[in-house]
C-alpha cells in the first residue's frame, strides 16, 4: 500500500503553467454558459412532452421548439471539448491536501463532493445525449425521465461548485490569463527550469512545460468547440448541412423529410392502412368514423410548418390536410378541447399522445394527408398524421387511428 501511495501523483507533480486558475476559469465560464442554455432548453423540451400543461404550451412561434431543441443539442455538443479541457486544467487539485481546521476540511469536502456530482452527471448527460441524437439506446432505463433527473443533479452541483469557488473565479477572470498570482507555487518557475522528476533519487514523474501558451490553449479549445458545433449543427441549420459531417440527420429523406421511426419499426403494415382503415373521432357518446376518401372530401388546408425532433434535427415542409378543429365539429366538440391521439403503431413509444387545446384550436394544426404536394408515404404516416406548430416531432403522431375528446 505504501509503495502504491508513493507512486500516486501529488499536486506538485503537475507543473505545467497551463493548469492555471486563469485558464480554468475562462473555460469554465463558457462551459457554464453551455450547461445553463442546455439545461433551460431541456426544461422546455421536457415540459412540451408532458401530458398535462398547467400553463398551456404555446403554438406560436411555429419554429420555437426547432430553435430551443437545436440550441439544446448544439450547446451540449460544444460542452464536450470544453469539459475535457476544464477537467484537464483542474485535475491536479484532486491530489491537493486539505487545509487544517474544521472549516477548511468542510470547504474541501463540499468542493470535492460538488465536483464528483458535477463531473459524473455531466459525463452521463453528454454521453447519453449524444447517443440519443444517434438514436442508439443500449440501456433499459427511460432516457427522457433519467436525463431530466440527472440534469437537476448537474445544475445543482454546478451552482454549489460556483458558490464554493466564486472568490477564485472572480479573481481569475479579473486577472490577465498569463498572470501567475493564483498559480500553485510549484508552477511559478520558468519552463526551462522545470525538472522531469521530483528530485534526485526519486522516480515520481512530473509534467514538463510544453510549447503551448495559455492563450494558445484557449484558442485551441474555442476552435475545438466551434468545430464540434459546425460538424453537427447542420441538423438544425440548413445552411450548414453540407459541412456538418457528423449531423445525424441532414434534412434528406423520402418526400424531402428524414424518417425517425419507419413503418416497419413501428410494426405498421399496408394491411393496417388499406381500404378497411377508419379514423374514429369521439366525443362522449358521439362517434364518427371516416375513411381516407371521407377525409379527402372535407375542406383541405395547406400550411408551411417545420418538424423538429428531440434529437436536434429539424426540416421545413408543406403540409395539406383537414383541420383538427373541423374534425371535432363533426362530433359537436368545442375547438378548445384536449384530445387523446392514438396511432396504429404496435411498437415504440408515444403510440398514444395528448394534443392540448392550445394546439387543437390553432388553425395550423392539421390531420395531414399530404406532405410537399405528395400523398404521405407509409413511413411518413399514411394515411394521416398530426402536424401542429411548435410541437416536438415525437408528438406529431403518425398512422392516426382515433381522436378522442378528453373530459
Amino acid at each position: 500500500m505504501s509503495r502504491l501511495a508513493e507512486r500516486l501523483p501529488r499536486e506538485d507533480s503537475f507543473r505545467s503553467e497551463l493548469r492555471s486558475p486563469t485558464v480554468a476559469a475562462r473555460v469554465g465560464l463558457w462551459l457554464g454558459v453551455c450547461f445553463t442554455v442546455c439545461f433551460l432548453t431541456g426544461l422546455v423540451s421536457h415540459y412540451a412532452q408532458n401530458v398535462d400543461h398547467p400553463v398551456p404550451f404555446p403554438a406560436s412561434p411555429s419554429w420555437g421548439y426547432r430553435v430551443t431543441q437545436g440550441l439544446h443539442v448544439i450547446t451540449g455538443t460544444a460542452a464536450v471539448p470544453l469539459l475535457l479541457v476544464k477537467l484537464w486544467t483542474v485535475f491536479p487539485r484532486l491530489f491537493a491536501r486539505p487545509g487544517r481546521g474544521v472549516r477548511a476540511l468542510a470547504v474541501t469536502a463540499l468542493e470535492r463532493a460538488s465536483i464528483l456530482a458535477l463531473v459524473g452527471s455531466a459525463v452521463f448527460l453528454l454521453v447519453t445525449g449524444l447517443m440519443n441524437s444517434a438514436q442508439w439506446y443500449p440501456w433499459a432505463f427511460s432516457f427522457r425521465s433519467t436525463h431530466y433527473a440527472v440534469a437537476w443533479v448537474a445544475i445543482g452541483s454546478l451552482v454549489v461548485h460556483v458558490a464554493v469557488k466564486l472568490p477564485v473565479i472572480r479573481a481569475a477572470l479579473g486577472a490577465d490569463v498569463d498572470d501567475t498570482t493564483l498559480d500553485r507555487p510549484h508552477t511559478d518557475m520558468p519552463r526551462t527550469d522545470r525538472p522531469g522528476t521530483d528530485g534526485p533519487g526519486t522516480d515520481r514523474p512530473t509534467e514538463r512545460g510544453g510549447g503551448l501558451s495559455r492563450r494558445g490553449l484557449l484558442r485551441t479549445t474555442w476552435a475545438a468547440a466551434g468545430l464540434a458545433v459546425l460538424a453537427t449543427a447542420g441538423s438544425t441549420v440548413p445552411l450548414l448541412r453540407t459541412v456538418s459531417v457528423l449531423a445525424v440527420r441532414t434534412g434528406d429523406g423520402p418526400q424531402g423529410l428524414p424518417v425517425n421511426r419507419s413503418a416497419a419499426a413501428a410494426q405498421v403494415t399496408t394491411d393496417d392502412v388499406g381500404d378497411s382503415y377508419r379514423l374514429t373521432v369521439a366525443h362522449g357518446s358521439r362517434t364518427v368514423e371516416l375513411g381516407r376518401e371521407d377525409l379527402l372530401a372535407m375542406t383541405q388546408h395547406t400550411v408551411d410548418l417545420p418538424i423538429a425532433c428531440v434529437e436536434g434535427w429539424s426540416a421545413d415542409a408543406t403540409w395539406t390536410g383537414v383541420r383538427v378543429a373541423d374534425l371535432l365539429a363533426l362530433v359537436e366538440a368545442p375547438a378548445d378541447s384536449d384530445l387523446r391521439v392514438t396511432s396504429l403503431q404496435r411498437a415504440g413509444a408515444f403510440g398514444t399522445t395528448a394534443l392540448q387545446a392550445s394546439f387543437v384550436e390553432d388553425d395550423r394544426t392539421l390531420l395531414a394527408l399530404q406532405v410537399n404536394g405528395e400523398t404521405l408515404s407509409l413511413d411518413h404516416g399514411f394515411p394521416c398524421r398530426i402536424i401542429a406548430p411548435n410541437r416536438p416531432g415525437v408528438l406529431q403522431t403518425k398512422w392516426v387511428t382515433s381522436l378522442e375528446v378528453l373530459a
